[in-house]
């Protein structure tokens, strides 16, 4: 599948994507459209070190920027009091250790996260099904992984219609420790399917500290 580009005038028109407009604006549209009832946050893993000899890619650590990523997006999370009641990850260890850190600075240092290796290095297709598994009693969900199966969840589960300016971003790059925050009208994830999301938060590690691009946009 080819990706639209976006022009340097279209990305000065987005970008920060961490201005409180977007959140507002997706408000709006759940209070348009009735109840809002569950949250999907995607978190990608923080910049790992490929420098680092391991024998397995599942081994891989996280390097100095990647942890300064991951504590970054955290506060971001507590900043702005996103509620997270379950998480779901990858057990490789560039995700674990992205959420040592992450967890701590967003204040839900408290959820023991579900490890699925089904996330490790999985497709859309799969993910949506490690979703669906999780059943009804989770709000607010986040699942923590790789590329490019999380750009393409975020991609798969929000029109191209709604919310263009944000989904547009993503479609740009989904880097290392980005956080995408999704809404969903369903009351169980086992009805999860595409095209029901709406993207109301998209933030980078660079969004709130430049001195971090563009480094942190890589693996």
């Amino acid at each position: 599948m080819s990706r639209r580009r976006m022009s340097s005038d279209e990305k000065a028109h987005i970008l920060p994507f961490h201005r409180h407009e977007f959140a507002a604006e997706g408000r709006e549209r759940g209070d348009r459209r009735g109840a809002i009832l569950k949250s999907l946050t995607i978190l990608r893993h923080a910049k790992s070190g490929w420098d680092v000899a391991v024998e397995r890619d599942f081994d891989r650590p996280i390097n100095a920027r990647g942890r300064r990523g991951a504590e970054l997006i955290g506060q971001y999370v507590k900043r702005h009091a996103m509620p997270v009641d379950r998480i779901v990850a990858s057990p490789a260890v560039r995700v674990t250790e992205t959420l040592d850190i992450f967890q701590p600075a967003a204040g839900l240092d408290a959820i023991e996260p579900v490890w699925d290796r089904r996330i490790y290095l999985a497709s859309a297709a799969t993910l949506i099904d490690v979703l669906r598994d999780t059943g009804k009693d989770a709000e607010h969900l986040l699942i923590s992984g790789h590329n490019p199966g999380l750009e393409d969840l975020a991609l798969m589960l929000a029109p191209e219609e709604d919310g263009a300016n944000l989904r547009a971003a993503v479609e740009e790059k989904l880097p290392t420790s980005a956080l995408v925050r999704l809404e969903l009208d369903i009351a169980d994830w086992q009805a999860l399917d595409v095209n029901q999301a709406r993207i109301i938060a998209f933030v980078r590690p660079r969004d709130l500290d430049p001195a971090l691009a563009p480094a942190m946009d890589d693996d």
